[in-house]
């Protein structure tokens, strides 16, 4: 089963209780709050009040978007992650695989990520939490090949990675990349970005979300699609996007040509 939903970065600049109602108004059903501006987690206050508003909208967080990068220092932080997170509601923590690209990275700093990585997921798995990976350019997850590298590396039963569309890539090449990640993904972030990073309506690549969830029809384990930066950050078009987003997410797929 796929769920659909919303990061609340989309809307960095509405109180989270704004992000919570125009989720639910446009019949999304789960939320992922993101740790910079809606639920720091050095700030219980705030992380209870993005709880609050999704409970108050019928809405279930489904993850934590953290900006832990498992760097040198950093894994001293990551327990009050893992409690923001819990108070939060949330059964998973995004993380990041450190801030430098796969083919820059050294070996010593492969070698600290995982390390860094491997303690983040002993934590979470004491709070009865699961990691996700953000799979992104200039980190250890900027290519299909590394992250499944990684993941093998940090040998963590609670590890995953999210996945979504890398810039520029075309669409065959870019399932073909989801494909190979496997039952590993655990959400998709949702947008259409072309050429660039230019923020296109979700129908223009229509295709390429077709694709996606024919792909995620065959997976075994329940995961989110979730609907990020949408043109011009612009809260009015959210249930232009969602409505897309739903009719992708029916797309039946066609017989084998």
């Amino acid at each position: 089963m796929t769920r659909l939903g919303l990061c609340s970065v989309t809307f960095r600049r509405l109180p989270a209780a704004e992000v919570a109602r125009r989720a639910a108004d446009a019949g999304l059903e789960v939320i992922e709050w993101g740790a910079d501006v809606h639920a720091p987690p050095e700030d219980p206050g705030t992380v209870r009040a993005a709880r609050d508003a999704c409970d108050r909208y019928g809405l279930t967080c489904c993850s934590y978007g953290s900006y832990f990068r498992a760097t040198p220092g950093e894994p001293a932080e990551f327990p009050a992650v893992a409690r923001a997170a819990v108070l939060l509601g949330a059964p998973r923590v995004r993380v990041w695989a450190g801030g430098v690209g796969s083919r820059a990275a050294t070996p010593q700093e492969r070698r600290g990520i995982v390390a860094g990585l491997r303690k983040a997921a002993g934590i979470a798995a004491d709070h009865g939490l699961e990691l996700a990976l953000e799979f992104h350019s200039m980190t250890l997850t900027d290519t299909v090949t590394s992250t499944l590298r990684l993941l093998d590396e940090v040998g963590a039963d609670n590890l995953r990675t999210y996945w979504q569309p890398p810039l520029d890539v075309p669409d065959a090449e870019a399932l073909a990349g989801l494909a190979a990640l496997g039952d590993r993904v655990s959400a998709v972030h949702v947008f259409s970005w072309w050429p660039g990073n230019r923020r296109l309506r979700l129908a223009e690549r229509a295709d390429l979300w077709a694709g996606v969830f024919d792909l995620l029809k065959e997976r075994h384990v329940e995961l989110e699609a979730l609907l990020e930066f949408v043109p011009g950050d612009d809260p009015a078009v959210l249930a232009r996007e969602a409505a897309t987003l739903r009719r992708a997410a029916a797309h039946r797929p066609g017989p084998p040509a």
